[in-house]
């Protein structure tokens, strides 16, 4: 199954979940490579591949980055990046990559990804932002001309184990006016705190530059803290394990109380936004200590309390998965409707790196899009 193409129909028929419009928001482009294209540009370098058939790497991929650890789940991104290092590469990864948003209803989508990673073929950093530019417009170009509409955005991300922070924070300021709309922080979580990036986060915020920060994945409440005290961030991505912040007692069948700790009181105060990505927390192990079901996902438990959720894919293609698939596995999980799902798409659109007008109008096309389904 594909399911960047599959139509996802509400649990029980009703809407057709691919149809309507969404917005994804933590959405790696190194993760979301078709596998037949890995393996033409993969033959273009001359790089091995596990597969040359495009069904058998899907199943790759997959399988492999089914591990239950964040740091074996990243080892499949060799292969992806290996084969983005020159600009048609990743010009072309990047058209498809809207192509395969668009055909899933996505009507915004915030694309992350790390320059740093692309240059073992003499690229500069500039160059690789181009090149994906490039392919970002030619892509929603060709959305347009097959009648739909889609607007993306680059998250440039910084690798947090590297030293190269505040370059890669200079690096997404002199693109913000040519499709950079944030920064991000990526890479192995557990040891490399956000307080490593400071000189970068400082840089930021002064110009202006809004940023997200992988926290609460492969670590806890302190690597959290450090997202929004170091980072300044304005989003956790994955923020999952805030949950860890939350403490629940039953009283008796019909009551439970529940307490917020400090952090995660803070984080629901200010509305700021959990891009949850419930096929990818499973596969890493984010949620091992509540479980390893998508039931045992604390993600009902944070939008049950009023926290601002967002529904997101990671890396598609590493999870089999599209934002529609993700939706529909949570509607079927938890038994959320239309009404909740459209909740999902409007936290995502109110929390997007996007000027408040805009936000407010790609709320409308979402409101009007659910509202006739």
């Amino acid at each position: 199954m594909n399911a960047a193409h599959d139509d996802f129909i509400m649990p029980g028929g009703g809407a057709n979940i691919t149809a309507l419009p969404k917005v994804s928001l933590h959405d790696h482009l190194d993760g979301g490579l078709r596998p037949q294209t890995i393996i033409e540009l993969a033959d273009a370098v001359g790089m091995e591949v596990p597969a040359t058939d495009a069904a058998e790497l899907g199943s790759w991929f997959a399988n492999q980055a089914d591990s239950g650890s964040l740091v074996e789940y990243l080892k499949t991104f060799d292969i992806t990046t290996g084969v983005m290092q020159t600009p048609e590469g990743l010009t072309r990864v990047a058209r498809e990559f809207v192509h395969d948003l668009g055909a899933d209803g996505v009507v915004y989508g915030e694309i992350r990804w790390a320059p740093e990673q692309h240059l073992t073929r003499g690229l500069t950093l500039d160059q690789t932002v181009e090149a994906v530019q490039e392919g970002l417009e030619a892509g929603v170009a060709d959305v347009a001309a097959g009648g739909g509409s889609i607007r993306v955005g680059q998250l440039i991300s910084a690798m947090r184990h590297a030293d190269r922070g505040l370059e890669i924070a200079e690096l997404a300021v002199r693109h913000r006016n040519h499709g950079v709309v944030g920064f991000d922080i990526a890479g192995a979580e557990a040891g490399f705190p956000a307080v490593n990036l400071r000189e970068a986060f400082d840089y930021l915020a002064r110009h202006y530059m809004p940023a997200t920060v992988h926290a609460g994945e492969a670590d806890g409440i302190e690597s959290i803290r450090g997202a929004l005290f170091d980072g300044r961030a304005l989003r956790l991505g994955h923020g999952v394990r805030l949950a860890e912040d939350i403490t629940t007692a039953r009283e008796d069948d019909e009551n439970t109380y529940v307490t917020l700790g400090p952090v995660a009181q803070w984080v629901k105060d200010r509305e700021i936004a959990l891009e949850l990505s419930p096929s990818s927390n499973l596969q890493t192990g984010a949620i091992e200590q509540w479980g390893s079901e998508l039931v045992d996902h604390p993600f009902d438990l944070l939008y049950q309390l009023g926290f601002r959720v967002t529904v997101n894919t990671d890396n598609r293609l590493m999870s089999a998965t599209s934002l529609s698939r993700e939706l529909f596995i949570l509607a079927d999980a938890f038994g959320y409707d239309l009404t909740d799902l459209a909740v999902f798409q409007l936290n995502a659109a109110a929390a997007s790196f996007l000027p408040l007008e805009d936000r407010e109008e790609l709320a409308d096309i979402i409101t009007s899009g659910f509202e006739a389904a």
